[in-house]
């Protein structure tokens, strides 16, 4: 069964039409690419798939679970986790913090209001318990060194991977990354080819991304769908959807 099933899904703002009709189909493990033209509709459809906006029609379902226009915190505990295009990292907090704020939707880190003004044995089992997992996360990226430092101290690469490791901490079933790649080097994209390869992995990960380096999507991602319009333009293997003639005119240019 597919991880994520989106039917007919659509938004209107006003009298504009935003998307229209979309489906996707995304298999669990499977790295698949949303592609398209800037204003094609890409970043709306993240924002329906979060919560953060409410589709005008269509469903989405999660592991066969109808998840559509819920709240993007009950999304994000059912198991959808985001990165975004411009980095949203708590910039004053340690790295450590940052992983760990990913960590409180879980049932055994949480503990209520008074237990930790208290100070009760519960609080420090919790927080002892969340640095532990933080740890364990930024050594896989490599970031346990600078656990202590404020995230705005990190360069933009390692702020990425920071993100990427706040994501995971939710404990995702589908990981959403929106452009990752936005602002980077050809060394840094490279080094963020090999992350986003050994999170899928590592974590048995389902991986769904929008990007406008094509080098990076034909790399990395199994299947394609591009969208131009708010609407399918084309979907399949990602080296045949990549040489279709249509895409090559609506988003590659000629």
């Amino acid at each position: 069964m597919a991880v994520l099933e989106v039917k007919n899904l659509g938004i209107s703002f006003g009298g504009l039409r935003a998307v229209d009709d979309f489906n996707l189909e995304v298999e669990k493990g499977q790295l698949y690419g949303l592609i398209g033209p800037n204003g094609a509709g890409k970043t709306t459809i993240f924002n329906m798939l979060t919560g953060v906006y409410k589709p005008t029609d269509g469903k989405i379902l999660l592991d066969g679970e109808d998840i559509t226009g819920k709240p993007t915190i009950e999304i994000n505990k059912e198991g959808i986790a985001r990165t975004f295009q411009n980095i949203r990292l708590f910039a004053d907090l340690t790295v450590l913090d940052n992983v760990k704020a990913g960590l409180h939707n879980q049932k055994e880190y949480i503990y209520s209001t008074l237990t930790g003004i208290l100070r009760l044995p519960r609080y420090h089992q919790a927080e002892h318990a969340m640095d532990e997992r933080a740890m364990e996360l930024l050594k896989v990226f490599d970031l346990d060194g600078e656990a202590s430092y404020k995230a705005s101290n990190l360069p933009y690469g390692k702020q990425r991977k920071l993100e990427i490791a706040r994501a995971l901490a939710t404990n995702p079933k589908l990981l959403l990354l929106d452009e990752p790649a936005a602002g980077m080097n050809p060394n840094e994209t490279q080094e963020l080819m090999d992350t986003i390869r050994f999170v899928r992995e590592e974590f048995k990960m389902t991986i769904l991304l929008i990007e406008h380096d094509m080098k990076l999507v034909a790399g990395i991602c199994e299947k394609l769908t591009v969208l131009n319009f708010g609407q399918v333009l084309a979907c399949g293997e990602t080296s045949e959807v990549l040489k279709d003639p249509k895409v090559i005119t609506a988003y590659l240019g000629e």
